[in-house]
């Protein structure tokens, strides 16, 4: 992917990771639309940053989605790359189903219905420009599990899967795909994140990223270093040990 004079959609991109994101290629000269489902972080998005375009869209509606597309497309028909960022974090507890199902079929519907509705909006559009982008968002949970969110780590094993797939399926095409596998970032995708000294900062987890775009363009996972510790745990045969760092039960987790 070339860091600069591409035209961008991140739907999800209205706070943390995906306004830091956006900010940061518009900065390298990228046209950047943003997505999400409140009006009124669009109009505010729009006041502070008029150079960001900005367009509702509620990927949990399949309805919307198609809205959007249609909208994004006829304003910005030269639209080369799809960032599929929106995404939601929930804590379950399953030893209760009526605690969790709820919950966990709205990640679900966000974090994997959301992402493939967005590719199937777009994919045919993509694949007419000379030189396209599908960027998904994983995790680096869905390599190593934390015990409090199941539905969200399954969710995005499940976006690492989807990635894997269409970049085989697409490799006849103009598109590439990427996946972005963030570690722990200091965002609000969980009540009081955004001040957890253990997560990655988010400016410095956006500066490195797009210090892996820029020299690294035959890259296909987009990984920070932080985040290596929970992808390779099993190729590195400590996963038992990955797991049990993370989920707090190990006494030497060093």
């Amino acid at each position: 992917m070339d860091i600069t004079g591409n035209t961008i959609f991140i739907p999800g991109a209205t706070s943390g990771i995906g306004l830091a994101l956006a900010l940061a290629l518009q900065e390298r000269g990228n046209t950047v639309i943003v997505g999400g489902r409140r009006v009124e972080l669009l109009e505010k998005i729009a006041a502070e940053h008029p150079a960001l375009d900005t367009v509702r869209i509620d990927t949990a509606d399949a309805g919307s989605v198609q809205v959007a597309a249609k909208d994004v497309l006829a304003r910005h028909p030269g639209l080369n790359v799809l960032v599929t960022m929106a995404g939601v974090m929930r804590v379950e507890d399953w030893h209760q189903p009526e605690t969790f199902l709820e919950s966990a079929e709205s990640v679900v519907t966000t974090n994997v219905l959301g992402p493939i509705r967005l590719i199937a909006a777009f994919v045919e559009h993509l694949r007419t420009r000379p030189d396209a982008t599908i960027v998904t968002v994983s995790s680096g949970l869905a390599f190593t599990p934390l015990k409090v969110t199941p539905s969200y780590n399954a969710s995005k094993a499940a976006i690492h899967m989807l990635s894997e797939s269409l970049r085989l399926q697409l490799a006849d095409t103009s598109v590439s795909v990427l996946e972005l596998e963030p570690p722990a970032v200091q965002t609000d995708l969980l009540p009081g994140h955004a001040e957890n000294d253990q997560a990655m900062p988010l400016g410095e987890f956006v500066a490195e990223v797009m210090g892996i775009l820029e020299t690294r363009p035959e890259a296909t996972e987009i990984q920070v270093e932080r985040v290596k510790f929970l992808r390779y745990g099993e190729a590195r045969g400590d996963y038992d040990q990955v797991v049990a760092a993370l989920n707090g039960t190990d006494p030497h987790p060093g």
